[in-house]
């Protein structure tokens, strides 16, 4: 086993795939201390900035103070705090949505939402270009996975059109290269085709969309 996983690692550092944490000493946003350099951060998804917010900071600790530093439980048994409620309801208000739910991690969220929506066996049509986190929710779902070539509207509609019924998934801003989906042609495409949708929206919630609401905004699906 041990020389297995040897041979493994030796073969990843060959293709230029094996990868390695790279640490910083300070700062959080545009500028980071790295190496005891002063280094500009183009790869953070802190697109606001909130993560040095002052505001943001006292209120954490105020919260800490109140609730401590660990919710102690899941959800479902004692760990879901007023401060948890009552975010959940203005996220659900500002989004003009039923009920928000939080999670610690977008990835929990999309394998989540993927294995409640979905029974073993059915179609799932997945952006060829989605993150890696809404693919391993299909698979976990034990769905029938199949992927539409990038943003390809005609090719959506062609894998739609050989199903009775399916869930599309797709991101709707694409964290590699940009791209942002065509929500609302999608969306009209599933309503056609008795399809469901879901998009995650990590990379345009708080960015795009009327007030920051995200790609979905405004969209009857």
């Amino acid at each position: 086993m041990h020389a297995r996983l040897e041979q493994r690692l030796a073969q990843r550092r060959a293709d230029g795939l094996y990868r390695e944490l790279r640490m910083h000493e300070a700062g959080q946003g545009a500028v980071l201390l790295a190496e005891g350099k002063a280094r500009v951060n183009f790869c953070s998804n802190d697109y606001l900035g909130l993560a040095a917010d002052l505001r943001l900071a006292a209120a954490m600790a105020e919260g800490a103070r109140t609730y401590g530093v660990g919710a102690g439980a899941a959800h479902l048994v004692c760990g879901h705090s007023r401060a948890h409620a009552e975010v959940e309801a203005a996220m659900a208000d500002w989004l003009g949505r039923e009920q928000a739910l939080l999670f610690s991690s977008g990835w929990l969220a999309n394998l989540a939402a993927m294995t409640a929506l979905l029974h073993p066996g059915d179609a799932v049509l997945q952006d060829r270009l989605n993150h890696a986190s809404l693919l391993d929710g299909a698979k976990l779902a034990q769905a029938r996975s199949r992927r539409y070539a990038h943003v390809d509207m005609v090719d959506l509609l062609q894998q739609l059109e050989s199903r009775s019924t399916a869930l599309v998934v797709t991101d709707a801003v694409f964290s590699m290269d940009g791209d942002v989906a065509p929500l609302a042609e999608i969306a009209s495409l599933c309503k056609q085709q008795g399809a469901w949708l879901m998009a995650d929206d990590a990379h345009g919630l708080g960015v795009l969309g009327d007030e920051g609401q995200g790609c979905a905004a405004g969209l009857d699906a």
